[in-house]
Formats: structure tokens, C-alpha cells, sequence
């Protein structure tokens, strides 16, 4: 596995910390980097949703907060809590949410808040160390980092790996997860190259056994995930079939192209065995620079699986919710999660009465395909279950 490593140079002008990211390869280790990082509105990372955040030209200034109340009263559509800080240091081992809670009653809501600084590039990366204050731009509250015109600093450099930039979630929650299955349409699987024979006419197969592969195209890459079909995800109100949990075996190299080609497996989580299909292998860098933000659209949808399959879900859970990008989510998308709409008996009519949902708690998404999405429990008021609602934050409505 190949370990990227980053490093921001960052120089504090006028006040303030300027980022500049450049990286490199290192030889292989044992564990995936994930680089780490609020997402910039850059050339780099345009693939990253570019929700609107609070932004200012290089010389707009800022004045610092003095009184919380003023400041909750001047705008209170932000909803800043009323125990924030106004001024806070980040530690080592916060994420984005931690310190967006820490400030916002709803911590989707720090778009509103964040001040993207237009004198430095990268102005998103946020490191422990890093003082945050809030602050007054054009007499609307925002947080930025200490110095942003709030102070006097000489010009300093330091460098940082990226990898230490805040995540947006706790990265350790979800890391067992990233190496599982993936969801994958009935097509793709089928059409896949899978596990012909394996070239000592073995029963089952293990790491560094000989493999020939049959299906294969000439530019399908060299490295691969090898994958079993598992369970089918279906929409549980329209049945439709929204895709198959691929789930790995191990991984296999390509050493010779041909028909059929001929591969190493140079891992095994279980038995391999003949028919397996082989999935280009994901890259283990994966990327946490997303934020909590609300959806723009309104967003209906259902947990229909939780990883690891236990009963009742809580914090840092995984789910699989029956909505992906073509619902409108993306990564960061905060919803809210309510309780199925359970159904009692009225004790005097005798009649059913389906009681309304009540919200349970929130989740913020991590990973989208096409039909679903994956998505972290970050607060849970009341039991999560399988087939409750999930849907835009909806202040109006107080949840």
C-alpha cells in the first residue's frame, strides 16, 4: 500500500497563515494516508462541492467579537450557541464537526460561519495549533483564524504534513469500513474480468498464488480488488434493485496480459476462489476534505443497512441510506435522521394512531455513489433503526 504524504507550506502575513500544498510519493507502508483538509476552491480539488462559505476580498477587514449576546443578536440565523468561545485553540484529534458544534447550534450550518480569508490560497485548511476567533466582517459575525487582521504578526513560514489538517469526521471511525465492500450495479459486476483458474489447478486460493483471469481488457489497469457478489441493496418502498454489496477477498496484480491473462494474488482477507470478480482497486488516499453543510434540495430518504449489521445504531455508526447523487447528496451533507413513524393503539377508540416522526439524530455523508450513499451517526438523541427517515435539516420545523 502506498503512503502519500503532503506537506503545506505555511506563511503567516499580515496576520495571517498562507498555505501552499505540494506532495509526494514515499515507498510503500503498511497504512493508507487520507489527506485531510476543509476543501479549497481551487483547481486541485474542483471535484469538491463549492457550497457558497463566508468569503471577503484581500482588503476587507475584520473587527473582533467583543460580546457573545451582540453578536447572537445581530444575526441570529446562524445560530451561534450560546456558550460559544470567542476565541479557541484547535487540539490535536478535533474534526471540523467537533469545532463547528463547539460554535453552532447546528453545526451544518458552519458555511455561514467560516470566514474563507481572500488574502491567502488554500484559506480552508485548519490545523491543530490554529487560534480561531470570532469576528465581525462588514458587521456580520464570522470565525476566522487568529491574526486575520485581528492582530499584528511577523511574517513566519512552518511547514505541516497535510495528513494533520482537521478531518471533517474522525477518520478512525470509518477506516475498516473503507478497506469492505463497495456497491456496485449489476453491470459492472457482470462485466468484470473474474478468476478463470488458478495456475497450480487449486481449489480456493491465497496470497501469493498464481491466478489466470479471464475478460480481461488491455486497459483495465494492474492492480485489482478481488470481490464475491453479496447482499442486493433494494429501495425498500419501490423494491427497486439499487445495487450488490461487492464484497473483497483480496487483491491481485497483473503480471502478464493475454487471454487469458495471468495475475498474483498478493492478498487475501478470505478464501479466493474461481469466478471472483476483479474491480479496479480504490486508492487508499482517501479524501476527508469535505464539511458539514445542508443539502440545497430537499432530501427523502430511508437507512437501509447499518455496517456490521447491528440491531440498534448509535454514534459513529456507518448506514447505508437508499439516496445517492442522483437525489442531489454529496459528501458533507448533513441530514437529519427521525424515527420511523411508529403505530399505537388509542386506549379508549381502540383505533390505530400513527404517532409522528421524531427526530433521533444527525449523520453527515461520506461517500456517494450513483443510487446510495454512506453516511456517519454524528449525534444520536433516541435509538436509530433500520428504516428510519432521514432528511434535510429543517430549522423551521425546529429540527
Amino acid at each position: 500500500m502506498t503512503q502519500y504524504k503532503a506537506y503545506a507550506r505555511v506563511a503567516a502575513v499580515s496576520a495571517t497563515a498562507f498555505a501552499l500544498a505540494a506532495c509526494a510519493s514515499q515507498p510503500k507502508v503498511a497504512d493508507p494516508v487520507y489527506t485531510l483538509a476543509v476543501p479549497a476552491r481551487s483547481a486541485e480539488v474542483s471535484e469538491i462541492s463549492t457550497t457558497a462559505l463566508s468569503s471577503s476580498a484581500p482588503d476587507e477587514g475584520l473587527e473582533p467579537v467583543e460580546s457573545l449576546a451582540n453578536a447572537r443578536e445581530i444575526a441570529p440565523e446562524i445560530g451561534l450557541r450560546e456558550d460559544a468561545p470567542l476565541r479557541y485553540v484547535v487540539k490535536k484529534g478535533d474534526t471540523l464537526w467537533d469545532v463547528a458544534k463547539k460554535f453552532l447550534a447546528d453545526p451544518w450550518q458552519w458555511p455561514e460561519l467560516w470566514y474563507v480569508n481572500g488574502k491567502i490560497a488554500n484559506p480552508h485548511l485548519i490545523y491543530p495549533g490554529d487560534v480561531l476567533e470570532l469576528a465581525y466582517l462588514k458587521g456580520r459575525p464570522v470565525l476566522a483564524r487568529g491574526g486575520s487582521g485581528l492582530e499584528r504578526v511577523s511574517p513566519q513560514v512552518r511547514e505541516l504534513p497535510l495528513d494533520a489538517a482537521l478531518p471533517a469526521i474522525p477518520i478512525d471511525t470509518i477506516r475498516n469500513f473503507l478497506r469492505g465492500p463497495r456497491v456496485v450495479d449489476a453491470d459492472t459486476l457482470n462485466r468484470a474480468p473474474y478468476i478463470l483458474e488458478f495456475t497450480d489447478a487449486h481449489v480456493i486460493g491465497g496470497p501469493d498464488m498464481g491466478v489466470f483471469i479471464q475478460q480481461l481488457g488491455k486497459d483495465a489497469g494492474t492492480a485489482f480488488s478481488v470481490v464475491r457478489k453479496g447482499v442486493v441493496y433494494r429501495d425498500p418502498d419501490s423494491r427497486e434493485i439499487l445495487g450488490y454489496e461487492a464484497l473483497p477477498t483480496g487483491e491481485v496484480e497483473l503480471r502478464n496480459f493475454g487471454s487469458p491473462a495471468e495475475g498474483m494474488i498478493t492478498k487475501a482477507f478470505q478464501e479466493v476462489l474461481r469466478g471472483d470478480r476483479l474491480l479496479p482497486l480504490e486508492k487508499d488516499n482517501f479524501l476527508a476534505n469535505f464539511y458539514p453543510h445542508a443539502p440545497t434540495r430537499a432530501v427523502g430518504g430511508k437507512i437501509i443497512a447499518v455496517f456490521n449489521g447491528v440491531s440498534q445504531i448509535g454514534q459513529y455508526q456507518i448506514v447505508t441510506l437508499n439516496r445517492g447523487a442522483k437525489a442531489g447528496l454529496e459528501a458533507g451533507h448533513v441530514l437529519n435522521i427521525l424515527q420511523s413513524r411508529r403505530a399505537v393503539t388509542d386506549p379508549y377508540t381502540k383505533k390505530t394512531v400513527k404517532l409522528p416522526p421524531q427526530k433521533a439524530g444527525q449523520l453527515m455523508v461520506f461517500k456517494v455513489s450513483a443510487q446510495i450513499a454512506y453516511a456517519l451517526v454524528m449525534d444520536a438523541e433516541r435509538p436509530i433503526h433500520v428504516l428510519d427517515l432521514v432528511e434535510k435539516p429543517d430549522p423551521a420545523a425546529g429540527r
